[in-house]
């Protein structure tokens, strides 16, 4: 029976700690694991991240010229037309309407929103406030009577 008086930790789940230069009978004394003299048997001894012992370090011989857009660069929040007209019927899209209907979560909520023009489509909806269409989804809009209105 298990009670509180009979528990054990199980084999090997508690392990002395290596005690290392405390003499020749320990097992771990004279060089205590750290080999023969040189830079890192010293005390505070060691090199730097990156360092390749003197040698020109891979940071520095690489080149450092460029621009990168990627700080700048925009993330949409993507839709497609085909998923849109399972669940709208000669409505107006809004981006509260989408997250009311469950198209937008999480981070896509806040992000600008684009329409792609996945599937089929003819459904006359009325698109305001979406920052951006491909021009296939506009063309397949504009095809179904549908309008695009800014803000």
């Amino acid at each position: 029976m298990l009670t509180l008086t009979t528990l054990k930790s199980p084999r090997g789940a508690n392990k002395n700690t290596k005690r290392i230069g405390r003499g020749q009978g320990s097992g771990q004394g004279t060089q205590a694991g750290k080999g023969h003299k040189g830079q890192k048997a010293r005390n505070g001894g060691g090199v730097r991240i990156g360092f390749e012992g003197g040698q020109m370090p891979l940071y520095r011989r690489l080149p450092k010229v460029g621009f990168s857009n990627a700080p700048f660069k925009v993330v949409y929040a993507v839709l497609n037309l085909e998923k849109l007209a399972t669940k709208f019927d000669k409505e107006v899209v809004t981006r509260e309407i989408l997250i009311e209907k469950g198209f937008l979560s999480g981070i896509n909520k806040s992000l600008p929103i684009k329409i792609l023009a996945k599937g089929d489509f003819n459904k006359p909806l009325t698109f305001k406030g979406i920052e951006k269409f491909s021009a296939k989804a506009l063309e397949l809009i504009k095809k179904a009577n549908g309008k695009v209105e800014n803000a």
